[in-house]
């Protein structure tokens, strides 16, 4: 692999300007290629197998108006509503393309309305997903009128738009960071034009994606969020390597097919372990989670290409301007990169640190295992629930018609429950006391009346809980509704059930994925690195800092500790959605510095057979760009944590939290201490004896 590597390093550095052509060319017909025969982002919201389909299915099915998605317009005064306004806005939506029916509803003292909008077609259809103006301009007689005029429910929760300022505090926090580490703005610039320009070209190709299959309107910020890291994560890594070849002598088209060679090959490797762990997703059960994995997935292999292309060319392009100013007049091998002496004083701190963990290895070990599982604890009571317009930021328009349901007509009328049975199954005398024994269930707050399919072979009845979908109780409820009232050939059906089975079938579904992508990576690692042992404890240490990672995001969300300063003004479960999207995402950049790290390390073993050595050197050679790589990607994360998706923010609090866990109390203490401890068993490969070289011939560095 390193040889071939080389060869690429060599090919683009010596014609940089043909490789900025061929990319030019590339993102081009790639663009044109995207808008020629893409597609647009559409959600798919089924849930295959589960209960709550299987009703929305039937409601489809048999009312050819129903089953599709639903809306709130609340309608708001300090005095009693004008009833022939209201009348006006119903006769106005009733007119509104695929709305089916319009329910109103005034709460007690009149000064509410409640009214209640189906269509005819799917949140997801093209023709209204994200679009609230038709809903807005039905509603303008009220505003004309003075009332405060609030969207909630379905529809308009697609309406929330992502910001796209966490990548730009990113890429500015990148930025900055690089300036210092580099002291080169050339330098600084270099790996975030790289992973931009790989993101552009990833861009292009999720829309294309988008052409032959449903591709969310969230997974391109998902895409984006990690390809960002991942991509200046990369190209940080081979410039590193070009910098110090520039400081020992190389031209700059020999040190670019050098770092190539050597920095690229970790590049493949950590690259490899991401896609490993994205294919993951496809074991969720959700076809939403497939465009989540295929999308990011496409966002990786771009700027893993970028890395190992444009950023030779920019290399050799750049020349020695990538080198601090002071140090450009020294001659070529007396940089700060030139051979040092062995005292302790002038080692790099990370070799200080390495041997520091070494004498008491054991000690360091138990510390920073103690600080994970301490972390980890609060994620044993985390609780999973897909969000609702309760946990939208305040002043959204969904979160004030939240509120106002709420407040007039208590909090389950913001997540009604559709029963549905088949008249085939149960008869009319056991539907209308079904009806009646529901009706007297302390968790109910009320009962509609029963509706019968134009064929006959539906009735179909609304009840709402006492309590928000939000609420555990609501999920119990729920629970035992299923379980011991509803017969066979009646179902539980609507918004509510429907979360309740996504939560469900996330948390059943999270151990599928997490034992696929341990195994799969750990196959992956044994192969990279001819050892059992290994890939084995990387896998331990990368399920410890996810653990720790979901224990923050429980703390953070569901206790409340410091939510305010995200904009979250109350305690929350975690959304259903995350657990598994961060465990695909964190397994495989966690795995990116293990990579780097084990690469270093096994290189050294190999060269001097000194298992203790190595370790040291390992660490003392990379754990500089780890510490730069990780803290740049903490800044990309955290500034997608500013966006005012709740979802959003809690992959970038629980992404921050895990790399910056990983980078440190893994990489600095953990992986150094117990490697100390295994020594030769750390290569330990069944049916050999040392460790044997990969079968491509190594280049010289």
């Amino acid at each position: 692999m390193m040889s071939s590597l080389h060869r690429v390093g060599l090919a683009t550095a010596r014609h940089p300007w043909r490789t900025l052509a061929v990319w030019l060319v590339a993102l081009v017909s790639l663009g044109g290629l995207a808008a020629a025969i893409g597609g647009e982002l559409r959600d798919n919201w089924n849930v295959p197998d589960t209960r709550a389909q299987a009703g929305v299915d039937q409601l489809r099915e048999h009312f050819p108006d129903s089953g599709g998605s639903s809306a709130q317009v609340v309608l708001h005064d300090d005095q009693r509503l004008d009833a022939t306004v209201v009348e006006q806005v119903v006769a106005e939506l009733h007119a509104t393309e695929h709305v089916t029916t319009v329910t109103p509803r005034l709460s007690e003292d009149g000064d509410t309305a409640l009214l209640y909008v189906r269509y005819d077609v799917p949140t997801t259809d093209s023709d209204i997903y994200g679009d609230i103006d038709p809903l807005e301009v039905a509603a303008a007689p009220a505003e004309a009128a003075g009332y405060q005029v609030e969207l909630g429910g379905e529809l308009p929760g697609t309406a929330t738009e992502i910001e796209g300022r966490g990548e730009l505090i990113g890429i500015l926090v990148a930025l900055a960071l690089l300036v210092i580490a580099f002291g080169s703005v050339v330098a600084a610039g270099l790996p975030v034009a790289t992973a931009v320009g790989g993101l552009v070209a990833g861009s292009s190709g999720v829309m294309l994606l988008a052409g032959l299959t449903d591709v969310s309107t969230s997974a391109p910020t998902i895409a984006t969020m990690v390809g960002l890291g991942v991509g200046i994560d990369y190209a940080l890594l081979i410039v590193t390597r070009h910098v110090e070849r520039l400081r020992a002598g190389d031209t700059p088209v020999e040190a670019a097919a050098r770092a190539t060679a050597t920095a690229g090959r970790s590049v493949v490797g950590a690259g490899l372990t991401v896609l490993v762990s994205l294919m993951g997703l496809r074991l969720a059960g959700l076809p939403t989670y497939d465009a989540f994995g295929f999308a990011t997935a496409i966002a990786v292999v771009c700027v893993m290409a970028a890395a190992l292309t444009l950023v030779p060319a920019l290399c050799a392009l750049a020349g020695r301007r990538l080198m601090p100013r002071k140090e450009r007049k020294r001659a070529p091998g007396l940089g700060a990169g030139a051979p040092r002496t062995s005292t302790t004083d002038q080692e790099p701190l990370t070799a200080r640190w390495a041997r520091t963990v070494a004498k008491r290895p054991v000690a360091w070990a138990l510390v920073a295992l103690t600080v994970l599982l301490a972390l980890g604890a609060p994620a044993l009571g985390m609780r999973t629930w897909p969000q609702d317009g309760g946990t939208d930021p305040q002043g959204s328009t969904t979160r004030a018609a939240y509120d106002l349901v709420t407040e007039e007509f208590g909090p389950g009328a913001n997540g009604p429950i559709t029963l549905v049975a088949d008249l085939e199954e149960v008869s009319r005398p056991e539907v209308k006391a079904l009806h009646a024994e529901i009706a007297g269930l302390d968790d109910v707050a009320s009962s509609g009346p029963v509706a019968t399919s134009p064929d006959g072979r539906l009735a179909v009845w609304d009840i709402e809980p006492t309590t928000a979908p939000i609420d555990e109780q609501t999920t119990t409820f729920l629970e035992d509704l299923r379980a011991e009232v509803l017969p066979d050939g009646v179902e539980a059906t609507g918004y509510t059930p429907i979360l309740g089975d996504i939560s469900e079938l996330l948390g059943e579904r999270l151990w599928l994925v997490v034992g696929f992508v341990v195994l799969v990576s750990v196959v992956l690692l044994a192969f990279m690195f001819r050892s059992v042992v290994v890939p084995l404890k990387a896998a331990a240490m990368n399920l410890l800092s996810i653990a720790a990672a979901y224990g923050v995001v429980t703390l953070v969300f569901q206790h409340g500790w410091g939510s305010s300063l995200l904009g979250v003004d109350h305690d929350i479960p975690v959304s259903s959605w995350v657990p598994i999207l961060m465990f695909a995402v964190l397994f495989g950049l966690s795995m990116d510095y293990e990579v780097f790290l084990l690469s270093a390390i096994r290189d050294d073993w190999l060269d001097t057979g000194d298992a203790h050595g190595s370790v040291v050197r390992g660490l003392a050679s990379t754990g500089r760009v780890i510490s730069m790589a990780a803290a740049i990607m903490v800044a990309v994360f955290v500034g997608f944590a500013t966006e005012p998706a709740v979802v959003v923010k809690m992959l970038g609090v629980g992404l921050a939290a895990a790399v910056a866990l990983d980078a440190t109390v893994v990489r600095m203490v953990l992986v150094p201490a117990t490697m100390t401890l295994l020594g030769k068993w750390n290569w330990w490969l069944p049916g050999r004896g040392r460790v044997e070289e990969l079968d491509d011939a190594p280049v010289q560095v």
